[in-house]
């Protein structure tokens, strides 16, 4: 409508389904601004008869007079300056749409948006990221940092692309949305202070820890779940003294001596340089766990994050297998490949 009311306004005869020639349009701005049809030829690198021909041809199918041709030259016509500012406009969105599409010839573009836990953030994604940015440099990645849970809510409801999350604990009643595919294992540690008296021991039981005063992690974490059902199936108590959000808080309080915590062995690793603690394997079968991508469908990712769930797989020019559920002995939900 907006081309429609100039039109009328400057007495254009508006067809919806004009088609104008580009080469025209770029042709009759250098006229504008050079004055002479013979040396906006010239720039435009067309012979002047083919220049002219041109001219006429657009003002033919604008229906609308654009020079007042004499003696002396040309003269522009109001329509003329009308007609300037729209094809300058319309020349520029033509180069936007030419470079933009060179950028993707040189790599992808575009943005994904990425939620994670912060055991994935602090052991593996740095790395990850850092390498897939460095071949796509076109590519924004907008990352998140949110409990497992959340992550899983965030790619059902659309807000994220891709999650990463711990794959025992991935949002029950939203499993039915998502379709897990593999990530990475990490293994969980005990982090007691320097001179605890579990500090000597290479491995203890979680039956041991529990003894002691706990550090947490936020009450919908991964981590608290296993705890609480941990401590459940040992039937002892779950002692926190205090719950936290991050693994840095986690290790400077354990480190102050007010409790022990459980974290992944290579996140405590960046902390263990620098704080008086140490790490004690854990001996529990959910001590070795596995984080798994999320996304709602792998055949409705647009190709950059396609492109991103592949590089974090390992970069093997293919999404591997999905990760199913299937019931366990006790009645639990358990992980496995799906064929």
């Amino acid at each position: 409508m907006r081309h429609a009311a100039i039109a009328f306004r400057h007495g254009w005869r508006y067809d919806g389904a004009m088609k104008l020639d580009p080469v025209s349009l770029r042709l009759f701005v250098a006229v504008m601004e050079t004055g002479a049809i013979a040396r906006a030829a010239e720039r435009e690198h067309i012979a002047p008869s083919a220049a002219s021909r041109r001219l006429a041809e657009l003002e033919a199918r604008l229906k609308v007079g654009l020079f007042e041709r004499s003696n002396r030259g040309i003269e522009p016509t109001h329509a003329a300056y009308a007609l300037l500012h729209l094809a300058r406009g319309v020349l520029n969105d033509l180069d936007g749409i030419a470079a933009q599409m060179r950028d993707f010839g040189a790599g992808l573009r575009g943005q994904v948006r990425l939620a994670a836990n912060i055991s994935a953030i602090t052991q593996f994604l740095p790395d990850d990221l850092a390498r897939f940015l460095v071949q796509h440099p076109q590519v924004d990645v907008r990352l998140q940092e949110l409990i497992s849970s959340a992550v899983a809510r965030a790619v059902a409801e659309n807000a994220a692309d891709i999650g990463i999350l711990s794959a025992e604990h991935h949002g029950g009643d939203l499993a039915t949305r998502l379709t897990l595919l593999p990530y990475r294992e990490d293994e969980l540690v005990l982090v007691v202070p320097a001179g605890h008296a579990l500090a000597r021991r290479r491995q203890v039981r979680l039956a041991d820890a529990l003894a002691h005063d706990l550090i947490g992690m936020h009450p919908g974490s991964a981590i608290h779940q296993l705890l609480q059902r941990g401590a459940a199936d040992a039937g002892q108590p779950l002692r926190l003294r205090m719950q936290v959000t991050g693994y840095d808080a986690l290790c400077l309080m354990v480190a102050a001596g007010l409790g022990v915590g459980v974290m992944p062995r290579v996140s405590a690793a960046l902390y263990r340089q620098q704080l008086a603690i140490c790490t004690i394997a854990l001996d529990e079968p959910w001590a070795r766990r596995r984080l798994a991508l999320c996304v709602r469908s792998i055949a409705a990712l647009p190709p950059v994050a396609r492109e991103l769930v592949e590089h974090l797989q390992g970069g093997q020019g293919r999404i591997q297998n999905k990760i199913g559920l299937q019931p366990s002995n006790d009645g639990r939900r358990q992980l496995s490949k799906s064929k």
